[in-house]
C-alpha cells in the first residue's frame, strides 16, 4: 500500500452564499500522479488555492505528512510556507514567468531561498562568500539538469517572453521541480502543448512520480494525458466529489458521463 503524503479531510469553501468545494475528502499518496478533473466551474483551481495557502477554507483540513517536520497542517499556513517548508508547489493555469529575463535566470530565481539562507547574517555572501558561491553553483546545477531533463537547455539564454506558450508551459515546470518539492501540483500543464509535447509531459510525469517518488496532484481538460499518467483520479462537479477511481473505472462511470455530456432530452429518449 502506497504512502499517503496529503490528506484532504471535509473541505468546505464558500465564498458568500456560493459554496465553490463541498465536503471534499481525498488521499495523494507519495509516487503517484492523482488528477483531479471535472467541467469548467467544477472547483478545481479554488481546491489547488485552498490547498498552496492561497485561500484559507471554510472548513475542514488539508494535512501533509512531510518525512522531516511529520504531518504539518497546510490550512493554516501561509502560502510561502506551504511551498518552503512543507515542499508543496504550484504552477498555475496563466503563466507566471519573468518575460525578461533568460530561462537560466527564471529557474535561479526560482531557488532565492537556498541562495538567501546561504547569505544571511552578512552582506558580504552578495561579493563571492563561499558558503553563497556553493549555493550559487548548486542552483547553476539544478536548473541546467531540469532545463537539461525537459530538453530546454539550448533555450537557457533566451528572454522567457520570446518563446512560445507550451514552451513556457515547460519552463514553469522546470522552475517548480528547482525547489524539490514533494507534492507537485501542475494546473492545467499540457495546455498550449503539441501533440510530441504532450507526450513529453507523459513521460515527465511518470519519472517523476516512479523514479523520484514524488506526489503528483494534476488539474489537467486533456483526457489524453489524464487517462495515460494518473494512477487514481477524482471528478468534481459544482464543488462535489462525484466520482474517484483508476481511469478505468471513471471511464465507465455513469455520474461522470453525465457531468460532461449531461442528460438527454426527454423528447430525443422518447425519439429513439
Amino acid at each position: 500500500m502506497s504512502e499517503m503524503l496529503l490528506e484532504v479531510d471535509h473541505l468546505t469553501m464558500r465564498f458568500g452564499g456560493l459554496t465553490a468545494i463541498d465536503d471534499l475528502s481525498l488521499a495523494v499518496p507519495k509516487g503517484k500522479v492523482t488528477s483531479i478533473i471535472g467541467p469548467n466551474g467544477a472547483g478545481k483551481t479554488t481546491f489547488f488555492n485552498c490547498l498552496t495557502g492561497f485561500y484559507k477554507p471554510t472548513e475542514g483540513s488539508v494535512r501533509m505528512h512531510h518525512p522531516v517536520h511529520g504531518p504539518l497542517l497546510l490550512n493554516e499556513m501561509p502560502s510561502y510556507h506551504v511551498a518552503r517548508k512543507a515542499g508543496v508547489v504550484r504552477t498555475f493555469q496563466n503563466i507566471r514567468l519573468f518575460p525578461n529575463m533568460s530561462v537560466l535566470e527564471n529557474l535561479i530565481v526560482a531557488q532565492h531561498n537556498a541562495l538567501q539562507s546561504a547569505s544571511r547574517f552578512s552582506l558580504a555572501g552578495l561579493f563571492g562568500r563561499a558558503g553563497f558561491r556553493q549555493a550559487r553553483e548548486a542552483a547553476l546545477e539544478k536548473a541546467e539538469m531540469w532545463l537539461t531533463r525537459l530538453k530546454l537547455i539550448e533555450l537557457a539564454d533566451t528572454a522567457a517572453g520570446n518563446l512560445s506558450y507550451g514552451t513556457q508551459r515547460r519552463i514553469e515546470i522546470a522552475r517548480a521541480l528547482c525547489v524539490d518539492p514533494l507534492l507537485l501540483c501542475l494546473d492545467e500543464p499540457a495546455a498550449g502543448l503539441n501533440p510530441r509535447e504532450s507526450a513529453e509531459l507523459n513521460e515527465l510525469l511518470l519519472y517523476l512520480s516512479r523514479e523520484h517518488g514524488k506526489g503528483v496532484l494534476l488539474i489537467e481538460h486533456d483526457m489524453n494525458v489524464v487517462m495515460r499518467v494518473s494512477d487514481h483520479i477524482c471528478v468534481l462537479n459544482f464543488g462535489n466529489k462525484i466520482a474517484e477511481g483508476t481511469p478505468q473505472q471513471i471511464q465507465n462511470d455513469p455520474h461522470v458521463i453525465k457531468a460532461y455530456l449531461g442528460e438527454e432530452d426527454t423528447d430525443d429518449k422518447e425519439a429513439a
